[in-house]
């Protein structure tokens, strides 16, 4: 078996699983009870959020846990959009987000919302330019991904937050959730940050929300006070702790991890260039994680299931996308549709292995050779 569908999801590391297994056990009381077991859970809590607040240079109450991104990147730009509407109903992203970015903001349309999308360059990041010909004195948000989960290209984050800080009512949301580990963050210009430990080796069903402690949001999930005013629900200690332990670990193997992967790349960049048909969609802006290729003329689905006959296991999209349909990101960057119903997304990581890659590439190979005519 040969998996190389990481951006979509991580197998949990055994350390991340001790923790929670050890947390959850350890600490059996709701961390919000007022007798001693419950003031001992949340100490521990505390004690996890510190830990993360520090690794990621922000305050530990601009800390707010979540069941996933999706629900974080909901709770950022629809608790924007509710609270700030006085100053404006306008919104731009781009082509290259998450549908649970383009979902909510789609839903925000529904309600009387504008949302406009900035051009992409040939190179695949924001037109600046054009950016800031579609900002307006009632524009309240700008959602813009660190990395995009299709084609891996890290956006200027830096850049673009610069110019919104002249706006004073158009906050600044990023989904983080391929850039944590991978690449290093600046956090000076968000306003809101969004990831998710299961694309880190950490755990499924537990997100994370960074807001800066001035904002205020509307929350999606009304009752208790939780951990926040922001999200209610009983206290997730156990899921907390395991996100902290998959950060620390993937922070601190970072550049090692990236050394190994980045060869990774650079040999299935070159092996591509010798198919005729092969389109490398991925540009030099892309993180070595994520390779994003087409093969001209066959459907991407056709091409999946044919290196599942192998156990070969690589998306076509974003998992979260449907089946059969174009790739909005490589559509937005090439404008070409063959190309965007042919994709096929190749995602490495530190425990890929030199044999699972030549392994890969001989399945390829053949699959190759049977479909392209």
């Amino acid at each position: 078996m040969i998996y190389l569908d990481y951006a979509a999801n991580t197998p949990v590391s055994q350390e991340v699983l001790e923790v929670f297994q050890e947390v959850s056990t350890t600490y059996i009381a709701n961390p919000n009870s007022s007798h001693q077991l419950g003031r001992e859970a949340k100490a521990r809590l505390d004690l996890s959020t510190a830990e993360i607040a520090k690794r990621l240079g922000v305050k530990e109450n601009e800390i707010i846990y979540t069941s996933g991104a999706s629900e974080a990147n909901n709770l950022a730009v629809k608790g924007i959009a509710e609270t700030y509407k006085r100053h404006g109903k306008h919104m731009i992203t781009t082509y290259l987000e998450h549908s649970s970015v383009t979902g909510a903001l789609t839903a925000l349309q529904h309600r009387g919302y504008e949302v406009d999308f900035v051009d992409i360059l040939d190179n695949g990041l924001v037109d600046l330019v054009h950016l800031k010909e579609l900002l307006r004195e009632d524009t309240i948000l700008v959602s813009i991904g660190y990395v995009d989960s299709e084609l891996g290209i890290k956006q200027p984050i830096d850049q673009i937050g610069e110019m919104l800080s002249h706006y004073p009512h158009c906050f600044f949301h990023v989904d983080a959730t391929q850039a944590i580990g991978k690449i290093p963050l600046s956090l000076e210009y968000i306003d809101l940050m969004v990831f998710s430990p299961h694309k880190f080796y950490g755990l499924n069903g537990s997100g994370v929300l960074i807001k800066k402690e001035s904002l205020l949001l509307e929350p999606l999930i009304h009752g208790g006070k939780s951990t926040t005013i922001f999200r209610s629900g009983t206290p997730m200690l156990a899921l907390a702790a395991a996100t902290e332990k998959a950060l620390a670990l993937a922070v601190s193997s970072q550049k090692t991890n990236d050394e190994k992967v980045r060869m990774f790349n650079k040999k299935l960049r070159e092996t591509f260039k010798c198919y005729p048909k092969v389109t490398i969609n991925s540009t030099e802006e892309s993180v070595p994680y994520i390779l994003n290729v087409s093969v001209v003329g066959i459907k991407s689905m056709v091409f999946q299931e044919e290196l599942e006959k192998y156990e070969v296991y690589i998306s076509t999209k974003s998992a979260c996308c449907p089946v059969n349909t174009v790739s909005k990101a490589v559509y937005a960057l090439t404008k070409d549709k063959k190309r965007a119903l042919s994709t096929l997304r190749i995602s490495l990581s530190h425990l890929t292995t030199e044999k699972e890659l030549d392994d890969f590439l001989r399945c390829f190979e053949k699959c190759y050779k049977k479909l392209v005519k």
